[in-house]
C-alpha cells in the first residue's frame, strides 16, 4: 500500500471538512494550533470571510510543514521569542506569545502530604541534556525521594537495557495524564524544569503549570525565563552546580511563601485567558 498516498488523501478529506464546518458556523476569527495538516488553499478559503491566526506552540524547527502558512494568515504567534526575531529577519510580522497554564488542570490541592523530595516530568528519550541533568541530580541526593516521570528509553528499544538500568526505582519510563501530573507536583517538594535544547528565548508550558499547581520549581534560565517572576519565587540555575544549589536550598527551607508568589504571579499574568486576551487585541487592531 502507498502510505504516502494515503496519508494526503486523509489530509485533503480533513481539509475539505473543515471548510465545511467552517461554512456552517461563519465564524470571523478562525484560531490554528500549529497548522501542520491545515492545507495554505485551507487558510485562504478561512481567509476569503475571517480573520486567521496562527499560533506555533512548537519551535519553527519542529514545523517545516507548516512554514508556508505564514504568508497565508492576518496574524502569526510564536510562543519562542527567538523564533519570532528569525521571522522578523526575514521580513515577517510575528507576535511572541508564549505558552500559559491551564486553570482547569493546574491548581493547588488542599491538604496533600508532600512525599516526593524531587519530581521531573517530561519526555527524557530524545534529550541528552535533561538525562544528564537529572543524573546529576540523583547522584547529588541519594537519599532523598525521587521520582521521574516520562519516557526515558522505550522497551521496545531495548528490552535488556531497560531492565538493566539503574535507578529504576526513580524511573517510572511512563507518561502521565495531566490530572495525575498536577496530583504529583502537589506532592512534591521541588519540582525541577528542564527545558529542551533547541529553547532559548521562551517557557515551555511546564513553567506555568508548576507554578499554577502551587509547587516550587527550579528551572533553569533564559532571558525569557529570568523575566518572569520576583527574585526567588523560583529557583533559577544556569549549570549543574548552580542546579544542585538551588534543590539543596530548597530542601532546606520552607519554600511555601515563594511558591504561593510565584502561584498568584501566574494567575494574574499567565493564564489561557490572558493568552487569548493578547491574541483577541493583535487581531482585531489589524481591521
Amino acid at each position: 500500500w502507498d502510505r504516502e498516498a494515503m496519508q494526503r488523501r486523509s489530509r485533503m478529506q480533513f481539509n475539505l471538512l473543515l471548510m465545511r464546518h467552517f461554512e456552517r458556523f461563519n465564524p470571523t476569527l478562525v484560531f490554528v494550533l500549529n497548522g501542520d495538516i491545515i492545507e495554505t488553499a485551507t487558510l485562504d478559503f478561512f481567509r476569503s470571510k475571517a480573520k486567521v491566526a496562527l499560533w506555533f506552540f512548537d519551535s519553527r524547527l519542529k514545523l517545516a510543514s507548516s512554514l508556508d502558512h505564514v504568508d497565508h494568515v492576518d496574524a502569526l504567534f510564536c510562543f519562542e521569542q527567538a523564533d519570532v526575531d528569525w521571522y522578523l529577519a526575514q521580513g515577517k510580522q510575528a507576535h511572541f506569545l508564549p505558552q500559559a497554564c491551564d486553570t482547569q488542570v493546574y491548581f493547588p490541592i488542599e491538604h496533600v502530604r508532600k512525599d516526593i523530595d524531587i519530581l521531573f516530568v517530561g519526555n527524557l528519550f530524545y534529550s541528552p541534556r535533561r538525562q544528564r541533568l537529572i543524573e546529576t541530580v540523583i547522584k547529588a541526593f541519594p537519599s532523598k525521594r525521587i521520582k521521574v516521570f516520562g519516557i526515558y528509553r522505550p522497551w521496545y528499544k531495548g528490552v535488556i537495557r531497560w531492565l538493566t538500568m539503574r535507578h529504576r526505582n526513580i524511573y517510572a519510563n511512563h507518561n502521565l495524564p495531566p490530572e495525575k501530573v498536577n496530583l504529583y507536583y502537589n506532592r512534591a517538594k521541588v519540582v525541577l524544569n528542564i527545558h529542551q535544547e533547541h529553547q532559548k528565548m521562551g517557557a515551555n508550558p511546564r513553567v506555568f503549570e508548576i507554578c499554577g499547581a502551587g509547587a516550587y520549581q527550579v528551572c533553569d534560565a533564559n532571558p525569557y525565563i529570568d523575566s518572569l517572576f520576583e527574585k526567588d519565587d523560583i529557583g533559577i540555575y544556569h549549570d549543574e552546580k548552580e542546579l544542585v544549589s538551588c534543590v539543596q536550598a530548597a530542601l532546606e527551607r520552607d519554600m511555601r511563601a515563594n511558591a504561593t508568589k510565584a502561584y498568584l504571579t501566574t494567575m494574574q499574568q499567565h493564564t489561557f485567558v490572558k493568552r487569548v486576551q493578547t491574541v483577541l487585541a493583535v487581531v482585531w487592531d489589524l481591521t
